[in-house]
């Protein structure tokens, strides 16, 4: 069985001794009076977050929550979530962080595999309130000790407010810097989400490699417009990352462009993530919207792939760099650069943002593919996992014997050694044998008149196996599937690639990181040809 080179990794500066709680009162220590977070319910310098993650880890601490109990965290972007988090770093505490639309029966079944001692929720966010999800916990979970609101909006519930203790300072530290730091929830769509344990170490260096990617310093200010307790927003290089240099992180309180825009002119935004339906409907957006955003650095953009085209009109239509990350909650970061040429950052995911990155693509048996092929993507590193929580069989497959994860992403190798990432394992289309990445089909669907975006899923079909269903969003009259076929065969497009079945949708079902969710995309591709036989 395969050891973490624990030793190797210290020695050569990855892995610093130092927990997650420690880090922010390094920071604290270099950028006291500078301003760490702005958000709705509260402004706070360096200095001051420092005390009150030590106040609250007082009070948390003196309910009993301890070292290595977890916690379920699922609260919006606000500064309560970043307090708590770090508070429960500070005692050594495992904060789940649970995003704020997940529903009952996610929480419910979170709880039932982690048994957190605590949960930490909010009344409400947006139109969803958390009072039915409070109430079935109370009366289901005898672990679940105490249940916190960070306003005290839901009756019998513990104010957060109230387990401040002021001058307070947590417990003696009996806790590593290499034990589990928290545990993110993986990005699938269908079921319920692995968690994924992180330690203090590897995702303080997940944060530092990012931010050192990206040359991130104090003057720099992160817009979190993605819910904070996701990965991406979390640490790559992300709010972390920004707490490391000095910046300002800046919480928005929806993912809508105004309230975006509107905050990236008061408050200096250098740089922000998004996925790629955002980032296009800001590309939109921006046609119209008067708002100064010229002190925009990058925008970073992932979560799944960027339109090559879309990706080409970032710096024109936003004036900022665009920055393309490829990335997992369970470790491997790969991004661009700033002095990256179009070419690279329209058409590449950029290279991992590790040298101690081990990346393989391999084929079905796990062997090498030949250079530059496409393959699954493997990789072992300084910050990816060796397996999911309580997860024993899931884990006899995610890692292989030697150590490497296996991402589930189909991916090929430039011969300048850049990584291009083309689809996922599952997301591939079996039509009559021969296997259609998505992407390929979808970057082309984009060329067309009046497509503004499209989305290509594998819909399951009696004589194909799997037909191809092309989804598009257009602002002129739609195509039909005989114009498809004819701008594909000018593409140069293979046979089998031709989506068999072509919907139209005005808008995307999203995941609750926004991501296109293929998923209900395939059920509803599914219910439309039955209607039309």
């Amino acid at each position: 069985m395969y050891q973490v080179p624990e030793r190797e990794y210290v020695e050569k500066g990855y892995w610093l001794p130092r927990t997650l709680g420690e880090e922010l009162h390094e920071a604290a220590h270099k950028y006291a009076a500078r301003t760490a977070v702005v958000a709705s319910d509260g402004t706070v310098t360096y200095e001051e977050l420092d005390r009150l993650a030590d106040e609250y880890a007082a009070g948390l601490a003196s309910l009993g929550i301890e070292a290595g109990d977890r916690v379920l965290v699922q609260l919006p972007n606000k500064l309560s979530l970043i307090i708590a988090v770090f508070a429960l770093f500070r005692i050594g505490a495992i904060p789940i962080m649970a995003l704020p639309a997940s529903r009952q029966a996610d929480i419910t079944a979170l709880c039932s595999l982690a048994e957190p001692v605590a949960y930490i929720t909010t009344d409400r966010s947006g139109s969803l309130e958390y009072g039915p999800t409070v109430d079935a916990l109370k009366s289901n979970y005898s672990y679940l000790q105490h249940i916190i609101t960070d306003n005290g909006g839901i009756e019998g519930t513990i104010p957060l407010k109230s387990l401040r203790k002021r001058g307070g300072k947590p417990p003696f530290k009996s806790f590593s810097f290499t034990d589990t730091a928290l545990l993110l929830l993986s990005g699938g769509t269908t079921g319920t989400p692995k968690l994924i344990p992180r330690r203090h170490t590897d995702y303080a260096y997940n944060a530092r490699a990012a931010s050192e990617r990206l040359s991130l310093c104090e003057t720099d200010a992160y817009l979190v417009v993605l819910p904070a307790a996701h990965n991406f927003s979390l640490s790559a290089p992300g709010i972390i990352g920004t707490f490391m240099h000095g910046g300002k992180v800046v919480l928005a309180g929806n993912i809508g462009p105004e309230e975006a825009f509107a905050l990236i002119e008061r408050e200096r935004i250098t740089f922000t993530a998004l996925v790629p339906a955002l980032l296009n409907l800001w590309l939109e957006v921006k046609e119209w919207e008067d708002a100064d955003i010229s002190s925009l650095r990058f925008i970073e953009a992932g979560g799944s792939a960027v339109d090559p085209g879309m990706a080409a009109r970032v710096e024109p239509v936003l004036g900022c760099k665009m920055v393309n990350v490829f990335g997992t909650a369970e470790g491997l970061i790969c991004t661009t650069s700033l002095d990256d040429d179009e070419e690279t950052i329209c058409n590449t995911q950029g290279w991992p943002i590790s040298p101690a990155d081990e990346v393989r693509m391999v084929d079905e048996c796990g062997n090498d593919v030949p250079y530059g092929q496409a393959g699954e993507m493997i990789v072992r590193g300084p910050y990816t996992i060796q397996g999911y929580y309580r997860a024993p069989e899931v884990n006899s497959y995610a890692v292989t014997e030697d150590g490497y994860y296996r991402t589930g992403d189909v991916a090929r190798f430039t011969a300048e050694g850049r990584i291009v990432v083309c689809g996922r394992i599952k997301e591939q289309i079996n039509r009559a044998g021969e296997k259609i990445a998505p992407v390929e089909v979808e970057t082309v669907l984009r060329t067309m008149p009046g497509v503004t975006d499209a989305a290509v899923v594998g819909v399951e079909d009696a004589e194909l196996g799997e037909r191809i269903c092309a989804w598009i969003i257009t602002d002129e009259n739609a195509p039909s599937l005989t114009d498809v076929y004819s701008h594909f065969e000018k593409s140069g497009m293979a046979r089998f690639k031709y989506p068999d079945q072509l919907e139209v949708v005005e808008a995307w079902p999203v995941t609750s990181v926004g991501k296109v969710d293929k998923r209900i995309l395939a059920v509803m591709a599914a219910e439309r040809r039955a209607a039309g036989n």
